[in-house]
């Protein structure tokens, strides 16, 4: 059998009425995005801002269409709206209602390259160790690394059609997008789709009661970084540098945006602190050392803790089993679970928790916020 081909998707495509006039959706230039890997097809239905919360069916239809080609083994279409005309002066943004998730927490970065998705998955796993029901949400849209953090690459939650189910793993219930494409496949999306699939994800997944749920954000300060900000019931930020000077300037542009966006930062973690040898035992600051807790002094946060330069940290990483799930008495694991203790103990000091929601499937644009 001959692969699946793009001209293929988009015949069938073809025969899908958008639901506005007789026109489908191809004709209408609402698909964006295709994408197929192994069988495995993607793409995003970018409608009107006005029509989008009526388009549900639509969306569900063109899944339909394309899952009924020969060699499809899985679709994902996700719905999303775009204003058509911005408006003039920036809206006031409406927070999205999550009422059984108490507390959310972005692990977040000014740069890429300092571990923060290594960090994020070692917290979530030492949430979850101490007892507490805990998610971990995949922010990260260009760059998903959560499924193979947690050992689940190629693997895709259910849906009952309505509600999809996360996956769990090591005690954490888990959502990315990387589930919904292949893993070497690049996400080509504009801001608002990126914000439409994240806030479509989050809305629509059965969470269940959660109480911590950790999001791995992209790095830097962009627009997914100020849309979650504003959009998401964040409880605080915690931020990850490793000690060189140039990974903290940035790590301080990431502390400075989120307090403009009034999101409380629960305190700053140096990553790659210092390198053990583990057949002498003799210290090595690679890095310089100590520089994470100079800035959160400075600029009047908590200072979290150090984690090492470790090899075992990357391996078991990679492996999909983080240090804290895989060797939870150990010194390296100790560290995230000491940097756990003292978020909870923050948290649930605070007793902020998110206001009530009724679950829906249509995505929502950024017009009239």
């Amino acid at each position: 059998m001959a692969p699946l081909s793009p001209a293929q998707v988009t015949e069938a495509l073809r025969k899908v009425d958008s639901g506005t006039g007789g026109l489908d959706v191809v004709t209408r230039g609402w698909v964006k995005g295709l994408a197929i890997k192994d069988g495995h097809v993607t793409f995003t239905l970018e409608v009107p801002a006005r029509l989008g919360r009526e388009l549900e069916p639509v969306r569900a239809a063109a899944e339909a269409a394309v899952r009924a080609l020969p060699g499809v083994a899985a679709v994902t279409a996700v719905l999303t709206a775009e204003a058509e005309k911005p408006p003039a002066q920036p809206a006031r943004r409406e927070r999205m209602e999550l009422p059984t998730v108490a507390h959310i927490v972005a692990v977040a970065s000014g740069k890429g390259g300092v571990g923060k998705s290594t960090t994020a998955a070692n917290l979530a796993v030492a949430f979850a160790r101490q007892g507490l029901k805990v998610a971990i949400f995949d922010a990260d849209v260009y760059g998903p690394s959560v499924p193979r953090l947690f050992g689940l690459s190629g693997q895709k939650p259910k849906s009952d059609g309505g509600k999809v189910y996360p996956l769990e793993a090591h005690g954490v219930k888990v959502m990315s997008i990387g589930f919904m494409i292949a893993e070497d496949n690049p996400i080509v999306w504009r801001g608002p789709m990126v914000m439409g699939a994240l806030e479509q994800m989050l809305r629509d997944v059965a969470w269940g009661d959660i109480d911590v749920m950790v999001v791995d954000m992209p790095p830097g300060t962009g627009d997914t970084q100020l849309t979650m900000s504003q959009r998401v019931p964040l409880a605080g930020a915690v931020i990850v540098s490793t000690p060189q000077d140039i990974a903290l300037l940035d790590a301080r542009k990431g502390l400075n945006m989120f307090r403009k966006v009034e999101v409380p930062i629960l305190g700053l973690i140096e990553n790659m602190s210092y390198y053990l040898c583990p057949n002498c035992g003799h210290r090595d600051e690679i890095f310089a050392h100590g520089g994470a807790q100079r800035a959160a002094a400075e600029m009047g946060v908590p200072f979290l803790g150090e984690i090492p330069l470790e090899l075992k940290i990357r391996m078991t990483s990679d492996a999909g089993t983080p240090i804290v799930a895989s060797e939870p008495e150990s010194a390296h694991a100790r560290s995230f679970m000491n940097i756990a203790s003292r978020l909870w103990e923050t948290l649930s000091a605070g007793k902020r928790r998110a206001p009530t929601i009724s679950m829906g499937g249509a995505p929502r644009s950024d017009q009239g916020r």
